[in-house]
């Protein structure tokens, strides 16, 4: 395994309005049922289901920025994105790497057909436990972020080989929990979620499934 990075969590902890009683209490069954439709409410109808309008701001370009240094990645590198939404981050990448390949998939058709068009056709909907159509080794970076922990246990341990196989080098960032307030809070928050685990849990699966790349972890305190 990898090393504990710090790249998400500062978009993270900006957000400072979330009310986990409220969203628990707001009829939240039927909130779940439609952001686990990952559509157009999730990602840009009302805050109860999901993000509450995900638009292209610039923000990830700081993002792309660090993740260029931090890997060292060529002008030319080939990056790849694991369940990209809208592809804002790999857009960002673009950008800045002209040169370089930038795919992902996601598997919201909602959010393939609502990436930049500078960038669509780099994009499809796929999901993150099937089989990649890609080659072993064959990106210098693959990402995941926010994704992994919407699996079930089996499916996560299929994403993690195939991120293992296609990446010469890897990052996913996952939610957890270190205590039962973060659990309560956790619980309350997430829509899609399925897997609800601390760092040391999460850690013990990166070992026992040969995932070998860097990880972060995110959470609702």
């Amino acid at each position: 395994m990898g090393k504990l990075l710090n790249f998400i969590t500062p978009y993270h902890t900006r957000a400072k309005d979330r009310d986990y009683l409220g969203r628990m209490m707001d009829d939240k069954v039927t909130c779940m049922e439609t952001a686990r439709q990952f559509g157009e409410l999730f990602w840009d109808g009302d805050r109860r289901y999901g993000y509450g309008g995900y638009k292209y701001d610039g923000r990830w370009k700081e993002l792309a920025e660090k993740l260029i240094e931090y890997y060292n990645l060529p002008p030319n590198a080939a990056i790849l994105d694991i369940g990209c939404g809208k592809a804002h981050l790999l857009y960002e990448l673009s950008l800045l790497l002209p040169q370089a390949t930038v795919r992902g998939f996601d598997v919201s058709e909602y959010a393939i057909h609502n990436a930049p068009e500078a960038i669509r056709d780099n994009v499809f909907v796929h999901a993150a436990e099937k089989t990649y159509p890609f080659e072993d080794n064959q990106f210098d970076l693959v990402f995941s972020l926010n994704v992994l922990h919407n699996l079930q246990i089996f499916d996560i341990e299929a994403a993690l080989k195939e991120i293992e196989r296609v990446g010469k080098n890897k990052w996913v960032v996952v939610e957890a929990y270190r205590n039962p307030q973060e659990l309560f809070n956790l619980q309350c928050w997430a829509l899609t979620a399925e897997a609800f685990f601390r760092p040391e849990e999460w850690a013990w699966m990166f070992d026992k499934f040969g995932y070998c790349g860097e990880h972060e972890f995110i959470f609702f305190e």
